[in-house]
């Protein structure tokens, strides 16, 4: 303390302050502010600890995240281990309780005689059908590759009569000479397309096919009016196709089998029997039979004056066919063979048979070896019953029969 303080102050005693009075102290106690705390953050920034605080907060932040998920991870996985420990128990009680099955001893099957033992087959279509509308209308159909009368017919919902009754002539009455390019008719339904005639009579037609007049001109393919078809006033004209249903269409014959020839067959011989060209039938087998059932020979062979043989015989014994052919040649001839048949054989050859009593085989009727084409008769120039019998051939000639066939 410096001289002045000590004047002013004495040491002995200290200033005072005059006592306050009790209301004022009260007021002045009111309005004091209350002391204010300092942070955390700014202790720690003062002691140069904010920093390691920070960090080691964020390392005890990552422990704990880290903590919690291993013990959630250590519960569920034992969870799922018992559960897994459970159902391989439960397979377990299962298998054990299953029982084994014994081996069972079945009879053996009875032996197979000569029919093996097959079981039902059943094929699933998966397809719908749906119906179709009646035409009424003829169509042309050419043939394809692969194609057939039943086939064909198959495929237009029709009798395989009607195709080949419809189109009988383009298949020159033989179903086998059906082949790719043909243009057949198809009718509406079962039936016939018939193209009509001048002498043609409705009544006798629909009569012959099993149906009637008025089936016929009331169809509607026919296209005819209704009312002069029920007055009676319809005129077919020549040449129009009409269609006929028929309900007794005859059969086919499939045993004819036509064969169609490169080179065209006609008689040497000419006469009213002659046939004309035909072009089909069966070839020969360049072997010849002996034409009937007697073996005596009455003439031989003569290049210049008899160039045949004679064979004798009773009339009415058959006449066979010495090979395969197709005649070209039936009826009168006005050169002293009488009656007489001459059959081509496709090969170069033909064969006749003279003086027959009745003949069985017609112009272009395909022969075999061996059917019966006449009777043995003495007709023409002939002085007895017996059958002449020639072979020709187109390069040689008239030869000598016994050459190529001996008597039985």
């Amino acid at each position: 303390m410096n001289e002045q303080e000590s004047a002013l102050f004495p040491s002995s005693a200290t200033p005072e302050e005059p006592p306050m009075a009790a209301s004022e102290n009260i007021s002045d106690m009111e309005t004091r502010w209350p002391t204010p705390r300092v942070p955390w953050s700014d202790i720690l920034g003062q002691l140069g600890l904010f920093d390691v605080a920070v960090r080691l907060g964020g390392h005890i932040a990552v422990f704990a995240v880290v903590l919690v998920v291993s013990l959630a991870w250590q519960r569920w996985g034992v969870a799922t281990t018992e559960r897994t420990i459970a159902a391989q128990a439960a397979e377990q009680v299962v298998a054990a309780s299953t029982p084994t099955p014994l081996p069972v001893s079945l009879a053996p099957f009875p032996p197979q005689n000569g029919t093996p033992i097959t079981g039902i087959v059943r094929r699933v279509q998966l397809k719908t059908e749906m119906p179709r509308r009646q035409r009424m209308k003829v169509v042309e159909y050419e043939v394809q590759p692969g194609d057939t009368l039943s086939s064909i017919a198959e495929h237009f919902g029709l009798k395989v009569e009607s195709i080949f009754w419809t189109n009988v002539d383009t298949l020159n009455g033989d179903a086998h000479t059906l082949k790719p390019g043909m243009v057949l008719l198809i009718p509406p339904a079962d039936g016939v397309v018939y193209t009509w005639g001048e002498d043609d009579d409705l009544a006798s037609l629909a009569e012959q096919f099993g149906t009637t007049p008025e089936e016929v001109l009331n169809h509607p393919a026919n296209n005819f009016d209704p009312v002069a078809a029920a007055l009676g006033e319809i005129k077919i004209k020549p040449g129009t196709q009409v269609f006929i249903p028929a309900h007794n269409l005859k059969s086919i014959d499939w045993t004819r089998i036509t064969v169609f020839r490169d080179k065209i067959a006609r008689s040497w011989l000419n006469g009213p029997g002659a046939c004309g060209e035909i072009g089909y039938g069966p070839i020969g087998t360049y072997t010849f039979i002996w034409p009937t059932t007697s073996a005596w020979i009455t003439t031989y062979y003569n290049p210049s004056v008899h160039p045949a043989i004679d064979i004798a015989g009773s009339i009415g014994q058959p006449i066979f066919a010495a090979d395969n052919g197709v005649v070209v040649y039936s009826g009168w001839s006005p050169y002293g063979y009488g009656y007489v048949v001459v059959i081509d054989h496709g090969n170069g050859w033909q064969s006749l048979y003279a003086h027959l009593s009745q003949i069985y085989a017609g112009c272009g009727q395909e022969v075999y070896q061996g059917s019966v084409i006449g009777a043995l008769g003495s007709t023409g120039n002939s002085t007895g019953p017996h059958v002449h019998f020639e072979l020709r051939h187109e390069s040689y000639g008239k030869v000598d029969p016994l050459q190529f066939v001996s008597p039985p």
